[in-house]
């Protein structure tokens, strides 16, 4: 059938004014007929009610673009049901189908130590530790084994935290990027909306593969260039650059000399499956970007430092995450036995590195080589971050590492409990204010420790702690990055986060709280740039002309910062007085 050359416009004309009908219709069922073999599938549904109108219109547009009649008009999009499986498919139920996740209570260094032999033993995956509690992912067949090598007090002192663990991580993959499913979705290259951007910014609904973030960065690069500049950290073991957002404004009208810019590392990822701090260092990139011109106190900040941001230092864990092994959580270096890869890149820096606990066993989920620095991805890092200081324009005063789980503020040192930092004050003094900035933010509180905790020291026979006893353990706490970047680089201000949440989904936090998860790591970043601008942070150490790093330099002023945090009274003693007190009660146990 031949149509005139006027048909298709008085088609639509004819078609515009009908009801329900917007011009998304067109390319809307155009893109579903074009690449109807990349998209998911959806079930039909009963066709509703259609008037003789809307049935003409709905004839005349499938005359004229050749769609087939399904059954439903074509003024509104069909309610996207996925078809795929409700459940996971078989491959996941393969690999955790059988897995859950416990909860032990631990109380005692004897727990310790009987629990952390059977972890060994039995090679099981520690999720997350501290001086209260254990959460452990174990097989359903191996858990009379594992209870049958405890003690009494723990064989009743646990709880499952998930039941099924494949449902749990089905649900935290975006649907077109399943290990299962072969997708070719193209990037889109939309960052916000007119509407409200935090719901409607596609590229935060979802966890995204490394596939997208990098575009994503390169994208906000581009389209930024008067702040953002895309870095790359160095190469990682597989050859994958290792990317990172470099943020900041050099202003042209300042009167002072222009020298060595105060420089903020922000990092996720170290773990493979902890999406969550993935997700969080690019939202906070995100915002600090996309405020810059807009609020005044993000162009001071914006101005004052650069901050370096790096979604994921370990991108050949990350990519596994995605295509292979949700829950691997090691870069995918190899071992000196071939079927057990990856080194933990959280305890492969060089500083207190402990040779005893950590180069026994290449099949444990905590083993990070033979030797300080093996891993690559931290050697690159490390050179990297003391280039930046050493050669570059940039000092190093705050660095931030994100991790997943337990709402936990952490500070150096991690090594050891029985050595004190210089800058214990000011370490405790910064954390409780990002704490508080967290809590003002969602209400969500994030409670605040020296990174050793994760320990339980021997007990005396009155309860006591025994004098001289080393703390059981369940990990080393050696080779700690933040605990490198404070002593060995000299840089006053580490800490590791842990995000969102407290155990109910662990690793898999539910995408849901990406955003809110990133606001809170936002107001605690806005926070310690705020804190280092005043007369308490780094201002004071622009004047230093004695050569002496930092940490060097700190025990000098030692007798100043005493005064300065001592006896804070009026409005500021009340907004801290209830974290003051759970520091004092931790002081007071270490003795």
């Amino acid at each position: 059938m031949r149509h005139p050359n006027w048909f298709p416009l008085a088609l639509v004309l004819f078609c515009s004014s009908l009801p329900s009908v917007t011009a998304a219709v067109f390319p809307y069922n155009i893109q579903n007929r074009a690449s109807s073999s990349i998209i998911p599938t959806f079930h039909q549904q009963s066709a509703p009610s259609k008037s003789i109108a809307t049935r003409l219109r709905d004839g005349l547009i499938r005359l004229v673009w050749s769609i087939p009649d399904n059954g439903l008009p074509l003024a509104a999009e069909p309610e996207p049901i996925f078809s795929g499986p409700a459940t996971p498919p078989s491959t996941l139920f393969a690999r955790y189908g059988g897995d859950l996740v416990l909860r032990f209570n631990v109380q005692t260094a004897e727990e310790v130590a009987a629990l952390t032999q059977a972890i060994d033993v039995l090679f099981l995956d520690v999720w997350e530790f501290n001086s209260d509690f254990v959460d452990i992912r174990v097989s359903k067949d191996v858990v009379p084994s594992l209870l049958g090598l405890l003690p009494p007090s723990l064989q009743h002192a646990h709880t499952p935290l998930m039941h099924d663990l494949a449902q749990s991580i089905f649900e935290t993959y975006n649907d077109e990027y399943l290990p299962t499913r072969e997708s070719h979705r193209p990037f889109s290259p939309v960052l916000q909306s007119s509407q409200d951007t935090d719901q409607t910014n596609i590229f935060f609904r979802n966890y995204q593969p490394l596939s997208v973030i990098v575009p994503w960065m390169r994208l906000l690069a581009s389209l930024f260039p008067t702040h953002v500049r895309l870095t790359n950290i160095g190469l990682s073991y597989e050859g994958r650059d290792i990317p990172a957002l470099s943020v900041g404004v050099h202003p042209t009208n300042s009167e002072k000399p222009s020298g060595k810019r105060p420089m903020i590392v922000l990092s996720g990822g170290s773990h493979a499956r902890e999406w969550i701090s993935t997700s969080t260092v690019n939202y906070v990139a995100y915002t600090f970007i996309t405020s810059y011109g807009k609020s005044e106190e993000m162009t001071r900040i914006l101005e004052k430092f650069d901050w370096v941001f790096i979604p994921t230092l370990n991108p050949d864990g990350y990519v596994y995450t995605w295509e292979n092994d949700r829950l691997w959580r090691k870069n995918r270096q190899q071992t000196s036995l071939r079927f057990c890869r990856g080194l933990d890149l959280d305890h492969a820096y060089g500083f207190e590195w402990d040779s005893n606990d950590m180069a026994d066993n290449p099949c444990s989920e905590s083993f990070a080589g033979e030797a300080p620095f093996e891993a690559v991805e931290a050697r690159r890092f490390a050179t990297w971050a003391k280039n930046q200081t050493e050669n570059g324009n940039s000092t190093i005063v705050a660095f931030v590492d994100f991790h997943s789980y337990s709402q936990q503020i952490l500070y150096p040192y991690s090594y050891t409990c029985t050595e004190a930092p210089p800058t214990l004050e000011n370490l405790e003094e910064l954390a409780i204010g990002m704490a508080k900035a967290i809590r003002l933010t969602n209400s969500e509180r994030y409670s605040i420790a020296s990174a050793c905790e994760g320990s339980i020291e021997s007990t005396d026979e009155t309860g006591g702690r025994t004098k001289h006893s080393k703390p059981q353990r369940f990990e080393s706490g050696g080779g700690s990055p933040i605990d490198y970047f404070y002593h060995s680089l000299g840089i006053k201000y580490s800490y590791q986060i842990k995000l969102r949440d407290t155990g109910s989904y662990g690793f898999l936090l539910p995408s849901k709280n990406i955003i809110p998860t990133g606001k809170e790591a936002f107001s605690a970043m806005k926070y310690m740039a705020q804190f280092l601008m005043g007369n308490k942070g780094i201002e004071g150490e622009e004047e230093r002309t004695d050569g002496r790093s930092v940490y060097e330099g700190e025990q000098v002023r030692q007798g100043v910062l005493n005064e300065n945090t001592k006896g804070m009274g009026g409005e500021k003693g009340k907004e801290h007085a209830d974290e003051e007190v759970e520091f004092e009660s931790k002081r007071r146990r270490r003795g």
